[in-house]
């Protein structure tokens, strides 16, 4: 800037003392601009200085102006409190103002994308077609089990998502199954400038019940969810709905989040009017104890209305039935995560352990066997699940990771039905371990192994080698 001013006045006193000079050199030289034009081209030149210097003094009080507040905000930042531990949400996006001129400004609104591509290979024991869950009646349409064997594509997962102006964001989610076609997992707008430490959604979304519960699969630790979470939830719990979530302003993070939704996904279904089907509420807290360990815990309910949902079972004979179930199903979770890495640096070796407990009552009626006998009568589970699994980065790029989890089917009452069902002890159980090796934070490749004992009397021992890529832009993941 002093450089471009010094040469401006160069110029300028260089101009002047040509402009002195001229007329000695000659002085029967007409002094109108018509009969000299280097007068003229002086005139315009002086013009044109004066233009860069006002330009310049402006551009320099912005600075100055700019300047000011950044020193303001970073003394504000240095007496505030302490940020929020780890566990919290990561904050919105700021929003992407477009300028006028520029190359980059007409791209200012292009949403972010990001593009998951996976695959695997499975070697089964037993055949997929023929998994079910022992004790357990499921949605027919459910996504569960190990998927096919041999050599297949996984799920595409394709992103996009960008601030929409001030107050709002936008995100969506596409599925892209190999031969299911494309499938919106999430489509949603949220706030950004709520104020207060609320936050709001509203579209389609995974429920922030639990803690597997709102990621998506390339996030998981392990190929597949746990049994608990296919058993009662159909594998993971989405709807159509409104969210509110409220960040409450304290060292130790505390966050509490409602839903309302229209009840869709399992273990809601079937709604045809105009209320609602499902609603839940969440609260989680979690914080830190030292530089090497941080911790995450929360308690969360599902409730959900079901009519005439359709559900697979096994009758006494053995035999493969379809039922329909109308009533209320509550699920309630409890979650806990707990991290360890040396002085808080991750990159090299760290250690997460995390389960989960999951409780499911359902009470209403069931139809028996459709298309068949049709016999109505009462029906009462109370069921449940948890699984407990650790995963230790040993060195950097590789992990290896142990679950173990188990189902109870308690004793369902089945009321004027109970003579077509068999009553069973029978807790369906898995054991995985897995080990994984990421070059990059955008790629990653993962051995499997399981022994999968979901179906009385029967052991399915599962390797699986799967391949994760990440394309584009992608946020990071929470806690």
């Amino acid at each position: 800037m002093a450089a471009a001013l010094a040469l401006g006045l160069t110029i300028e006193l260089t101009i002047g003392t040509a402009s002195h000079a001229a007329p000695a050199a000659a002085p029967a030289a007409p002094s109108t601009p018509e009969a000299n034009p280097a007068a003229g081209d002086i005139r315009a030149i002086r013009q044109e200085i004066e233009a860069m210097r006002a330009a310049y003094e402006a551009r320099l009080q912005a600075l100055e102006t700019r300047l000011k507040a950044a020193e303001a905000a970073a003394a504000v930042a240095a007496s505030a409190p302490s940020p929020a531990p780890p566990a919290s949400p990561a904050p919105a996006p700021e929003p992407v103002v477009a300028t006028r001129g520029g190359g980059g400004g007409a791209n200012a609104f292009n949403p972010a994308i990001s593009l998951i591509l996976s695959g695997q290979y499975a070697r089964l024991s037993q055949d997929p077609a023929d998994y079910g869950i022992t004790g357990f009646q499921l949605p027919t349409d459910a996504e569960l089990g190990p998927g096919e064997r041999g050599l297949g594509l996984g799920e595409t997962e394709l992103g996009l998502s960008a601030s929409i102006d001030p107050w709002l964001r936008g995100a969506v989610t596409l599925a892209l199954a190999p031969e299911e076609g494309v499938e919106v997992e999430e489509a949603y707008i949220e706030t950004t400038a709520l104020g207060g430490g609320f936050t709001a959604r509203a579209g389609r979304f995974f429920s922030a019940i639990g803690y597997l519960n709102p990621q998506h699969a390339h996030s998981w630790d392990f190929i597949d969810n746990p049994l608990a979470y296919q058993a009662l939830l159909g594998n993971q719990h989405g709807n159509d709905g409104l969210r509110l979530s409220w960040l409450a302003p304290t060292d130790q993070y505390l966050e509490f989040t409602g839903e309302i939704g229209r009840g869709s996904a399992f273990p809601a279904g079937g709604n045809e009017g105009n209320g609602l089907g499902m609603w839940s509420l969440s609260a989680h807290t979690g914080g830190d104890v030292g530089e090497s360990h941080s911790w995450r815990a929360g308690l969360s309910v599902l409730k959900t209305k079901a009519w005439d949902q359709e559900l697979s079972a096994t009758d006494i004979q053995s035999q493969a039935v379809t039922n329909a179930f109308t009533g209320n199903t509550r699920v309630w979770i409890a979650d806990a995560v707990w991290k360890w890495a040396p002085n808080g640096n991750a990159t090299r070796t760290n250690f997460k352990l995390q389960g989960e407990y999951l409780s499911s009552q359902r009470r209403g009626d069931l139809v028996y066997d459709l298309g068949g006998a049709e016999t109505t009568g009462a029906y009462r589970a109370t069921q449940s699940g948890w699984y407990l699994q650790g995963v230790y980065q040993f060195m950097p790029s590789w992990r290896v990771g142990l679950r173990t989890e188990q189902l109870d089917a308690g004793t369902p009452d089945y009321g004027a039905n109970a003579a077509a069902f068999a009553a069973s002890d029978y807790r369906p159980r898995k054991n995985t371990l897995m080990l994984d090796f990421s070059p990059s934070e955008f790629s990653r490749f993962r051995l499997q192994w399981g022994e999968d004992k979901s179906r009385a009397g029967v052991t399915d021992r599962q390797i699986s080698l799967q391949y994760q890529m990440s394309l584009g832009a992608h946020g990071a993941h929470g806690f």
